[in-house]
């Protein structure tokens, strides 16, 4: 737990800051907000994705006014944990001070995603429901993944 009290600060991490550590974000701020202080950023970011804010509204969890910041706007914070949510993130992801526990779980990119809108949408859709999973299981499942 962090010196602040009961809450643990958590940094959401994947590449554009676009899409999946905003909605992580989303999630943890409305299903654990009494135990997590929750912050996302990416290791290129590149704005909030249109189809993140409609999915997550669609949950009625409101992303619209978050905005893309960049990991290094960070690292004079300390972190409990620092979860990073891609590949990319993982290895670009700078070491934080003040022992924050690094953690990795992966999500495809609903970014990444060709086709029609519907498929696309599913993509958002699918990237939502699993990341609402992982987040519904914090803080308990982070000890077991450091």
């Amino acid at each position: 737990m962090s010196d602040s009290g009961a809450k643990i600060k958590v940094l959401f991490v994947c590449t554009g800051n676009a899409c999946r550590s905003q909605m992580a974000e989303g999630w943890a701020r409305r299903l654990k907000s009494e135990t997590i202080e929750a912050y996302s950023a990416g290791v290129r970011p590149a704005g909030v994705s249109s189809g993140a804010i409609a999915v997550m509204a669609e949950a009625d969890v409101d992303i619209s006014a978050h905005r893309s910041q960049h990991v290094d706007d960070f690292t004079d914070m300390d972190f409990d944990y620092v979860i990073t949510l891609c590949g990319n993130a993982e290895r670009k992801c700078p070491v934080f001070s003040g022992g924050a526990k690094h953690v990795h779980r992966a999500f495809d990119d609903p970014v990444m995603v060709i086709g029609t809108n519907d498929q696309i949408m599913a993509a958002f859709r699918k990237a939502r429901d699993e990341i609402r999973e992982f987040v519904e299981t914090l803080p308990e499942s982070l000890e077991a993944d450091v």
